[in-house]
């Protein structure tokens, strides 16, 4: 097959996801190309910040590429009112690939967003009944996450509030997450010129003079917080184990489910969130989905998008590594709210990759 073939397929396929999703109640719509870069990149996962085509408008200043629907359609929906709807979309979307030049900068994206439903778990089951529908056909497997757990567990340490909410900052970054959490428990030493900086009564008495952005208050702030933190006790053992084992979770979702409960024993602050994956788990079952053997992954969805703050899933083809996901989608309700001046929504939704699912597919 051409390029030319394999794009025209890709449309194709793409003209058909769509008119399903517009019959399950989405109203279509389009985003501009150009997006403006300096409020968006800061909503985008470290990986996609990184990969974003960016340029400057004389006027508009710097502007980016579209890498994904998601963003701007739910800034689109925060703007007309936030009233429950849902929406349809398929486009290409920009991303630089920096190590692998095999993998396209430009590709289609078509996808399903729902706002303001009163019932989450029913929404997060609708939207992944939806998605799995779609690409039902190419027997994908499935996996499904939960970072509404992540946020809770961390939420639920005894640490300090900065503690927290480092680690937090950093849950869609596996490998600094680690380097925190084993500096927060005592497990690394501090780095040894904060320690020697520390260690001074007054840093700034005999500093040079500052330069750069950071004034005096900010540093001497910076400054204060990190003395703040170097009195802290360290995080307890127990409860790194437990965060453990919450990230090394990889079975059933009803086997989860019971772990987690056990564990919401001894890490109280989970119990909410579990209950919502209890809630959610029923309603897949409602809509037919085979819950007893749905994959759950502890850090399912950590190396995705950082708006997603609960429910993750993504669809893949179990014998073909070389392809990225099929399908991906979550929830995203703090999203709405840093979009909507405060005020947010219930928002879960997914995307597709037709060209993947062709590849997978074969000829």
């Amino acid at each position: 097959m051409t390029d030319a073939q394999a794009k025209r397929a890709a449309r194709a396929r793409a003209a058909q996801l769509m008119a399903l999703f517009e019959t399950a109640g989405a109203t279509a719509v389009e985003t501009a190309l150009l997006q403006p870069a300096e409020t968006l990149l800061d909503l985008y996962g470290e990986d996609i910040r990184a990969r974003a085509f960016v340029t400057s408008d004389p006027i508009r200043g710097e502007m980016m590429l579209r890498p994904d629907f998601t963003v701007p359609v739910v800034e689109m929906h925060m703007a007309g009112g936030a009233s429950p709807a849902a929406y349809a979309y398929a486009g290409e979307v920009f991303r630089r690939q920096e190590s692998d030049p095999e993998r396209p900068v430009e590709f289609l994206q078509v996808g399903y967003e729902l706002f303001g439903g009163e019932d989450p778990a029913r929404d997060d089951a609708a939207v992944f009944a939806l998605v799995a529908e779609a690409v039902a056909p190419a027997r994908l497997r499935a996996a499904t996450g939960d970072i509404g757990i992540l946020i809770a567990a961390v939420a639920g340490l005894s640490t300090t509030p900065a503690r927290k909410a480092a680690l937090t900052r950093h849950i869609w970054r596996p490998r600094r997450f680690r380097a925190l959490l084993d500096r927060f428990g005592g497990r690394t030493p501090v780095p040894r010129g904060r320690e020697a900086l520390l260690a001074q009564t007054d840093p700034l008495a005999e500093a040079p003079p500052l330069w750069g952005k950071r004034g005096e208050a900010e540093v001497a702030a910076r400054i204060a917080a990190l003395r703040e933190d170097a009195a802290a006790a360290p995080i307890g053992a127990e409860e790194i184990a437990l965060l453990d084992t919450i990230l090394g979770l990889r079975e059933t979702a009803p086997n989860v489910l019971v772990a987690l409960r056990d564990i919401s024993a001894d890490l109280p602050a989970i119990g909410p969130a579990v209950d919502r994956l209890s809630a959610r788990l029923e309603a897949l079952a409602a809509r037919g989905i085979e819950v007893d053997e749905l994959a759950f992954e502890g850090s399912f969805g950590r190396t995705s998008m950082e708006y997603y703050d609960g429910f993750v899933f993504g669809f893949s083809f179990p014998d073909r590594p070389d392809l990225p996901p099929v399908a991906s989608g979550g929830r995203y309700d703090a999203l709405t709210r840093a979009l909507g001046g405060g005020t947010g929504v219930p928002a879960v939704g997914g995307v597709i990759r037709p060209e993947v699912l062709l590849a997978g597919e074969g000829p």
